[in-house]
């Protein structure tokens, strides 16, 4: 069981499954097939805002939930995690149901809505950092309580590639990322002395929909992006799914406090 199942009997909460193209759906899909039991969130509002558009949750969560392995079992909840309330209700809502958490995946962003340094307001600063900042270290901290220590406690923040690169008309976003890629040693240290392993991933450049709905209209764009692409291909969801599985198992047990970039060699010059 063990081998076959290496997650089996752990717990899994998941933010951010709400696409079948997402990166979320992809982790979910991952860890399902690992033996884990998911609590998923979700806020399709947002989806909808994007030029991709949102699926069918309830579609989603069916396609899912036929990923489950043996006796796991997966639930979901629709919440809004710009709310400062929402991230102790996601860990509140995901005890309740499974009772003990095992693995904390904050892979939730908000996208769409951003500009260059002249096009910041306060508003659209304080929505990315509610949502992609402030929700991740408060959803962890709700996690933290809640673990009692045993084996296997793990957390995974999403940040982007700041860090690699200038992202000139994602001033916003690049911000609320960067915090959270800078804050990781720190965090991941206080963590670790409760039994519970930090370590937060770069999935790189990703098509889940808004690279093809991006440039639809130009495809010279498009071959352009690709071109920076030495494998000849895009980022695919389950790229980065395939680094958080193994993080989140007993093989990635001795890697903490890291940010891992998982780009394919991504070219940002030339």
């Amino acid at each position: 069981m063990n081998d076959a199942l290496p997650l089996h009997g752990r717990v899994a909460v998941i933010t951010g499954v709400s696409r079948h193209r997402g990166i979320g759906y992809a982790i979910a899909t991952r860890l399902a097939q690992m033996g884990t039991s998911l609590f998923l969130q979700h806020w399709s509002p947002h989806d909808r805002e994007q030029p991709w558009g949102a699926d069918d949750v309830s579609g989603v969560m069916q396609d899912l939930r036929k990923q489950l392995t043996h006796d796991a079992e997966l639930d979901d909840i629709s919440l809004d995690l710009a709310d400062a309330t929402a991230a102790d209700r996601l860990i509140e809502a995901a005890r309740a149901r499974f009772g003990h958490l095992d693995i904390l995946v904050c892979n939730q962003a908000v996208s769409g809505s951003d500009g260059a340094l002249a096009e910041q307001t306060a508003t659209m600063l304080d929505r990315h950092w509610a949502v992609n900042t402030r929700a991740t270290l408060l959803a962890t901290r709700a996690f933290a309580e809640q673990h009692d220590g045993r084996e296997g406690g793990r957390v995974i923040w999403m940040t982007s590639g700041q860090g690699q690169g200038p992202m000139v008309d994602e001033i916003a976003y690049a911000t609320s990322k960067a915090a959270l890629a800078g804050v990781t040693p720190s965090v991941a240290d206080g963590l670790i002395e409760r039994g519970i392993i930090l370590n937060t991933v770069n999935p790189g450049p990703v098509d889940t929909g808004y690279l093809t709905a991006d440039t639809s209209d130009r495809p010279d764009r498009l071959a352009g992006i690709l071109n920076h692409f030495p494998q000849g291909r895009f980022g695919e969801p389950d790229d980065p799914a395939r680094l958080i599985a193994w993080l989140v198992s007993d093989e990635g047990r001795w890697v903490v406090g890291q940010v891992l970039h998982t780009e394919g060699g991504f070219r940002r010059y030339g």
